[in-house]
């Protein structure tokens, strides 16, 4: 036969972490990383089981390879402009900076420089009232 325990209602018990007197029905057990600790807490000790603690229990889906991939064919598709350039394909890009265009004299084959910097300089007016 089973036991039988008495419903507690007015019993009064001490937080585990404080030792602060509460009913025992405001203290909560404990969960640290997903496991149920014989602990019981006040609502002030308690906190919650904390989430990054869960990492790695639970499989993740993330998936970032393509199935059956194609090779990008629009750079050679989309041919050259009027002055013989690499034009409107999608890798048609030249990063620029000093200088302009990348290329130097050593890899002149290997990076060809088409870009051209332009500049001017005007004048600004500034009347004030």
């Amino acid at each position: 036969m089973a036991t039988k325990y008495a419903s507690g209602k007015h019993s009064i018990a001490e937080c585990d972490r404080c030792g602060q007197r509460y009913k025992l029905s405001e203290l909560k057990k404990e969960v640290i990383k997903t496991k149920l600790f014989q602990i019981k807490v006040c609502p002030t000790c308690w906190d919650p089981d904390q989430p990054q603690l869960s990492l790695g229990l639970y499989p993740v889906n993330d998936p970032q390879a393509v199935r059956e991939p194609r090779p990008d064919v629009s750079y050679v598709m989309s041919g050259t402009d009027i002055n013989g350039y690499p034009a409107g394909g999608s890798r048609d890009i030249q990063w620029g900076w000093n200088p302009i265009g990348g290329g130097g004299s050593v890899d002149v084959d290997l990076t060809p420089n088409y870009l051209v910097g332009t500049t001017s300089v005007g004048t600004v007016t500034v009347t004030v009232s």
